[in-house]
């Protein structure tokens, strides 16, 4: 899923020179925001880490072992790939109704352009969990 993000992103900050202030056409979406607080995502991500390790200490050769890791990969890449299809069609409805041009993620944005985030995680019925205080 990373992969696919950070991609986009390389590819829309190129795209975002002279893109800045209030009213830009451009959309930011915080995608560590997003992942921290969205169920659907940090569920997989736990699911994904015990199942590896249930792979690895459980009994069987290398080889099937090996074969099980190919099958959850591919399991996780298919929810992977849902997961960023329900970003890019909240941030796709968002954009429409904010007339943006372009949403691109914001780590790979210094300055400028609108904040969506808030928008998508309603979208997604995503709660942002409260930041600590130190």
């Amino acid at each position: 899923m990373k992969k696919h993000i950070i991609f986009i992103a390389a590819l829309a900050a190129a795209a975002l020179t002279g893109c800045a202030g209030s009213g830009s056409p451009v959309g930011l979406v915080d995608v560590q925001r997003l992942t921290a607080n969205w169920p659907l995502y940090t569920n997989a991500q736990n699911q994904l880490v015990a199942d590896q390790r249930a792979i690895a200490a459980g009994k069987g050769s290398n080889a099937a072992k090996q074969r099980q890791v190919v099958q959850l990969q591919q399991h996780y890449s298919q929810i992977s790939n849902q997961l960023v299809s329900q970003v890019k069609a909240a941030a796709a409805k968002i954009a429409g109704e904010k007339q943006l041009k372009l949403v691109v993620t914001r780590e790979f944005v210094g300055y400028g352009g609108t904040d969506i985030t808030g928008d998508v995680e309603k979208l997604l019925g995503i709660t942002e969990k409260p930041t600590p205080t130190p």
